[in-house]
């Protein structure tokens, strides 16, 4: 008698389903922002009488993007994407000193500018961190405060209220931290320097008001937020 044959039945393929929201795109902008900036930063930039470093164009979009998380998902969803962008960057910190420390390839001509450019002075690094870490905290948590008690009246007022208190909060912590590595010693150059980035960053999200008004506008529809519950 011929042996019998049993068909047998492929394995069942699972996967985690991927909700279809676009939180994570603006997370992964949100980190990269920051990360880039990092990296921006430790060129030294002069514009006539403005004294800067080449981060100045690219830092503000990290409180635009965290009005834009606040604003459609929350303050919970907004510290998550913060705290991925603070362990972002350790890593890349962390990255960052062991290539330098690791020998160059006979072949390998850049290793003192590639020190240079990616040997972040630590403290700056811990400046940069504690003031993105606490200035955005505080704005993404003045703005749902705000939202709170406004509703959906006044999107202008808790954008403008929260970019002020989180970007003052930013620069204050930032400068304190690394006024002295950057020969700031006296106290009215220190408020110079405070003041001067505290209003240029303000005065940029303002100027980009209008722009952040249309994202926020254009993720609301596509997530469906004006749908009743």
């Amino acid at each position: 008698m011929a042996p019998r044959i049993t068909a047998m039945t492929a394995p069942e393929a699972r996967f985690i389903p991927v909700r279809a929201t676009i939180y994570p795109v603006i997370v992964a902008f949100f980190v990269a922002v920051f990360l880039i900036s990092n990296i921006l930063a430790t060129k030294g930039v002069v514009i006539g009488p403005l004294v800067t470093d080449g981060a100045f164009f690219l830092f503000p979009l990290a409180y635009i993007l965290g009005d834009v998380l606040s604003e459609c998902y929350g303050f919970a969803a907004t510290r998550r994407a913060i705290l991925t962008g603070f362990t972002v960057t350790i890593l890349a910190v962390v990255s960052f000193y062991i290539a330098i420390w690791l020998p160059p390839a006979d072949f390998y001509q850049g290793q003192e500018q590639f020190a240079h450019v990616l040997g972040l002075v630590p403290q700056i690094v811990l400046a940069s961190l504690a003031g993105y870490l606490v200035g955005q905290l505080l704005n993404s948590w003045v703005l749902v405060a705000i939202k709170r008690r406004t509703g959906e009246k006044s999107l202008w007022a808790r954008l403008i209220g929260s970019t002020v208190v989180g970007e003052f909060g930013d620069t204050l912590l930032f400068c304190l931290i690394a006024a002295p590595v950057i020969g700031i010693t006296t106290a009215p150059d220190l408020v110079n320097y405070v003041l001067v980035g505290f209003l240029w960053k303000t005065l940029i999200e303002v100027i980009l008001l209008p722009v952040t008004y249309l994202v926020i506008g254009w993720v609301k529809r596509r997530e469906g937020y004006f749908r009743p519950a």
